[in-house]
């Protein structure tokens, strides 16, 4: 019987990492096949997994083609009706799969499905890249249930529901190979951070549907690939948000918005340094002028949207930092 999911491994030098995780990966995985794409490792890891786990296969890439085309490239090779993109550094669980599998049965135009995430080194805790869903602001900025900024949740249960987000962590993605193909994958300009975000707004540009689904857990290293505290990171997340916001806004707040976003920056960048962080400040300025470098190319990408509501909250900023709402109830509960 031919297998409904195709979990899939993206990986770069992350042996010791595959070493820990991608025994439970196996052991608790059995409706789906397993796949490793690997960027071009050179720390051994292609050798590792032939003989630890000869039943995964692995797919090559000539490069380390980062997070988006290294997905892109690699999944060519995968027909399984759903994909499961999965970071190297997360561990599942026992029965992970039969919640979600139930769930793209119950709802043909669902497309995309993001499980529990919490924090493998404090499993009592939700975990930075996703928590129990994810939203954005007017200006774009990120947020999600059970996390708002470095405020993070315990799980006391608050999210073991199944509800509509608005993106899905690319720590651990479901996506129906179809729609992946259809929305021709991550943009590749991205490199890594954010991509998913993307990648999900332009799905429900064109009808799809993304939901959260809190009875799969899985737990998440986090910061394995690039630390949160990195310059590297920052100048990703805010290059990738203004790339995102042009390609995706409706055309009438397209303008109004990226403007009001990039004072916004500005503020953030203004606060890096008197945090002592002017690598980061600096790494926002060159977000900018890397952004306004690829306005040409990006004007070939912007997607058709009608979508007005694609956020819940007019400024996470305000609410967080002035209102002192740190956790989504809150914010919610308006």
């Amino acid at each position: 019987m031919e297998k409904q999911f195709a979990l899939v491994v993206l990986n770069w030098n992350g042996k010791k990492l595959l070493e820990t995780f991608l025994p439970a990966m196996v052991q608790y995985s059995s409706q789906a096949n397993l796949y490793v794409i690997d960027n071009a490792s050179t720390d051994g890891s292609q050798a590792f997994i032939q003989k630890a786990f000869p039943t995964v296969k692995i797919i090559e890439n000539a490069g380390n083609y980062g997070y988006a085309k290294g997905y892109n490239e690699g999944l060519t090779h995968i027909t399984e009706p759903i994909l499961i993109l999965i970071n190297s550094d997360i561990e599942v669980t026992e029965n992970w799969l039969t919640p979600i599998a139930a769930l793209f049965e119950s709802t043909p135009d669902l497309a995309i499905v993001q499980p529990k995430i919490l924090d493998y080194k404090n499993k009592a805790y939700f975990e930075y890249a996703g928590a129990a869903g994810g939203y954005l602001d007017q200006y774009g900025f990120p947020y999600c249930r059970g996390r708002i900024f470095d405020t993070i949740e315990k799980d006391e249960g608050q999210y073991n529901d199944i509800t509509t987000i608005f993106w899905a962590s690319g720590a651990c993605l479901f996506i129906k190979n179809d729609v992946f193909k259809a929305l021709n994958g991550f943009d590749e300009d991205f490199f890594a951070h954010q991509e998913e975000i993307d990648l999900c707004w332009r799905a429900q540009n064109r009808g799809y549907r993304i939901q959260y689904c809190g009875l799969s857990t899985v737990y998440h290293v986090g910061g394995a690939t690039l630390n949160y505290d990195n310059p590297r990171k920052t100048y990703l997340n805010f290059r990738n948000s203004l790339m995102m916001l042009y390609k995706n806004l409706p055309q009438h707040r397209k303008f109004s918005t990226l403007f009001i976003r990039l004072c916004l920056d500005g503020i953030a960048g203004v606060r890096f340094m008197l945090m002592g962080k002017p690598k980061h400040c600096w790494a926002i300025i060159r977000s900018h002028f890397a952004f306004y470098k690829r306005i040409p190319k990006l004007k070939n990408k912007i997607e058709f949207s009608n979508i007005n509501n694609y956020f819940t909250e007019k400024s996470i900023i305000y609410s967080y930092f002035v209102c002192r709402k740190k956790n989504f109830v809150k914010i919610q509960n308006k």
